[in-house]
């Protein structure tokens, strides 16, 4: 006689037809199955999901940023780039580094690097050479005097007017048309002054009021957009006259105007009722002297 040997699973099929009280187990049973099949699925669908991926090109072979880091000659540092992008130092370093950037962006470092997004993302269309060699044949060549070529965009020309602020009695307002400009570099204007280069203007100085601090025919660049005194060296207009003396902020809204040279009194002005012609023009920020 032939004796038929059960399997597991036959004989956990069996006892559950067979017992009614086992339904919930079957159900129990039924949702396993249920996961299992769902699992199976899932792991079908990631492979799926990794042998499509790995058909794109990795971040380092796609030589994004290979690109991106071919910006950084234009900058002083990862910081200067970092800054012009406005992109925190450290989100830039992690892209250098291998990161890959989101679409804001990569709009962002290409429009700091002046490089167009499609080539900065693939590679394709005009690189930075082809930029530079195209946008060379419509500007006129600057070189400085051993020739080397000069990249104007990385100056700033303020313009120097016809006028004296007077370290001493006072210039008369004539003449406000720039007689020329000054050159200074705008990462320096950007970096350390923090000014909109909008806002400046060149004058020159005459008298010997400042004489020490200021002297006669020195330069100075002035700041417009500083017109609340608190205390430094400042451009007045006082009855059509230009000034430039030391200024010092009093308790009551008024303000001393101190000359270095103490030939000169001192005298003090209420900006609440300054009583006549008076404007603060300036603050001046950097000065130049021919020695």
């Amino acid at each position: 006689m032939t004796k038929k040997v059960q399997s597991k699973h036959e004989k956990v099929h069996f006892h559950v037809q067979n017992n009614p009280s086992c339904c919930h187990f079957r159900n129990l049973l039924t949702c396993l199955l249920k996961i299992q099949r769902l699992t199976m699925n899932s792991k079908a669908e990631k492979n799926l999901d990794n042998q499509l991926s790995s058909s794109k090109p990795e971040p380092e072979s796609s030589g994004f940023h290979q690109r991106l880091s071919s910006l950084l000659p234009a900058f002083k540092s990862v910081r200067a780039f970092a800054t012009a992008s406005g992109v925190s130092q450290t989100g830039l370093q992690r892209l250098i580094n291998g990161g890959e950037p989101t679409l804001s962006t990569l709009v962002a470092l290409a429009k700091a690097g002046g490089v167009s997004v499609e080539w900065l993302a693939t590679g394709e269309g005009p690189s930075p050479k082809d930029q530079v060699t195209s946008s060379s044949k419509n500007d006129c060549p600057c070189h400085d005097t051993l020739g080397n070529p000069v990249d104007l965009s990385e100056f700033v020309f303020i313009p120097r007017y016809n006028l004296k602020a007077a370290a001493g009695h006072g210039a008369a307002v004539a003449g406000e048309k720039p007689m020329f400009s000054m050159s200074f570099r705008r990462y320096w204007i950007d970096n350390f002054l923090r000014i909109d280069p909008k806002d400046l203007s060149v004058l020159s100085v005459k008298g010997d009021s400042m004489e020490g601090v200021l002297n006669d025919r020195d330069v100075i660049l002035v700041n417009h957009a500083d017109t609340s005194p608190t205390t430094g060296l400042y451009v007045l207009r006082i009855e059509g006259d230009l000034l430039v003396k030391r200024v010092q902020k009093l308790i009551g809204g008024r303000l001393k105007i101190l000359s270095a040279n103490e030939s000169y009194e001192p005298f003090e002005v209420d900006l609440n009722n300054p009583g006549g012609d008076f404007a603060v023009v300036g603050r001046v920020v950097w000065f130049g002297r021919q020695l």
